[in-house]
């Protein structure tokens, strides 16, 4: 019987594993891959190997956290090993089918939290310092992309290039006796910078997801009764992720990933430095969180802090009915408006389906006006997010670990 409580609580670890590394190859190398820079296969090759190193060092600590530190390590028998794997898997079907990324770490720990306080073993101070990172998190992600997308957004918009190459950005050269590595003869400086970090950027997305995601999949696994050791559950945590990246996730790279299909690739480059960052901070720390809800109070801090342009502190201070004028800010305006002249950055879906906004003069870079002046260029006030879809996702981030710990609760009163 445990022998085949243990291979289901690995067949589901794996399904797991699966969906995490499916849908995360498509958020992190969405851009480079629409933009031609890496094929797909290159793309997941890279995610898989970048998610080791992220699993196998800073991944460790959230392991340990989730597999011992929550609970005791002893209360992690076959059953509620594979009661916790439910509802983390259950939490993934819930978000695929709302189209909603919801958070995976933060079910896994709800669906712990539910076996603590079944078995009265709930360690509530380290709970504590979780769900306080929690909200600091999102926080930090948003602070951080207001004061990018107010003080520095703007001249990184006029300075660095992306471009769709119709040929891939590296190809080989067969001319002579060795094939030789070189660039598109069409990408310039520009182009080949930008192209490059555009790359580096997803190799630290993939890093951060194996971070914070091979606990999700393998923690309950691991431990004094689990049947695998740590390092046996990093590699079959990474194996789930990159089996994910090889196969589910051609189809999120076609589609560049829904979340940030309408983001300017700037932005959603600056977006995942953050919310990577963040969320590598808080694995080193062992603490679990959520990379979808930090990135997206980033998104929404970026568009807010590039709104915000148009107005002084001093007139962000003062209360609306006081201002001398009005001063309208919206979370929308991450890019300015597309009939202006000035060079623009293309959205990652322009990106993926071949289009591209006007080509500026390179050797043309436009003033750019200073905060709070009048006179400054309008921005485009397409809302990069719906209000009721906003109000839904944040929904789905409370109900998910809520249905978790509800959910599990009352099973593992009944099975342990």
């Amino acid at each position: 019987m445990v022998t085949v409580l243990a291979v289901v609580g690995v067949l589901v670890a794996v399904f797991v594993g699966f969906n995490i590394g499916g849908s995360s190859t498509g958020v992190a190398f969405g851009p480079a891959v629409g933009s031609r820079l890496v094929r797909k296969a290159t793309a997941a090759t890279l995610f898989t190997s970048f998610a080791l190193v992220g699993a196998w060092t800073v991944g460790r600590n959230v392991i340990d956290t989730m597999s011992s530190s929550i609970v005791p390590a002893t209360q992690f028998s076959p059953v509620a090993s594979v009661g916790v794997l439910f509802f983390t898997g259950v939490s993934l079907l819930i978000s695929n089918i709302y189209g909603v990324p919801a958070s995976t770490s933060m079910t896994a720990v709800g669906a712990i939290v539910g076996l603590g306080l079944a078995t009265g073993t709930l360690n509530e101070a380290l709970m504590f310092t979780i769900v306080t990172a929690w909200i600091v998190a999102p926080l930090v992600g948003f602070l951080c992309g207001a004061l990018i997308g107010r003080y520095v957004y703007p001249h990184l918009d006029r300075r660095i290039a992306f471009t769709r190459f119709e040929s891939h950005l590296v190809w080989l050269d067969r001319s002579g006796r060795v094939p030789r590595p070189r660039f598109n003869e069409n990408a310039s400086p520009r182009d080949i910078v930008g192209s490059l970090a555009v790359i580096a950027i997803a190799c630290y997305m993939g890093f951060s997801a194996g971070a914070s995601n091979a606990a999700n999949a393998v923690a309950p696994l691991v431990g004094s009764q689990g049947p695998l050791t740590v390092n046996q559950g990093v590699l079959l945590a990474v194996f789930a992720l990159g089996l994910g990246g090889f196969t589910i996730a051609r189809r999120t790279l076609d589609t560049v990933g829904d979340d940030i299909t309408e983001l300017p690739i700037l932005a959603a480059l600056i977006v995942s430095i953050v919310g990577a960052t963040i969320i590598t901070a808080l694995s080193y720390l062992g603490i679990p969180a959520s990379l979808a809800v930090s990135t997206t109070c980033c998104i929404i801090g970026l568009g807010w802090g590039r709104a915000s342009r148009a107005a002084t502190l001093v007139e962000l201070a003062t209360p609306e009915p006081e201002r001398s004028t009005d001063v309208e800010i919206s979370t929308g305006a991450l890019v300015t408006s597309r009939t202006e002249e000035v060079p623009t950055t293309p959205t990652v879906g322009d990106l993926a389906r071949g289009e591209a906004p006007p080509e500026k003069p390179a050797d043309e870079v436009p003033e750019i006006p200073d905060i709070g002046e009048k006179g400054a260029p309008e921005l485009d006030q397409r809302s990069l997010f719906d209000p009721s879809a906003v109000k839904r996702i944040a929904l789905l981030w409370v109900l998910t670990p809520t249905i978790a710990v509800v959910g599990s609760y009352p099973l593992f009163l009944l099975v342990l």
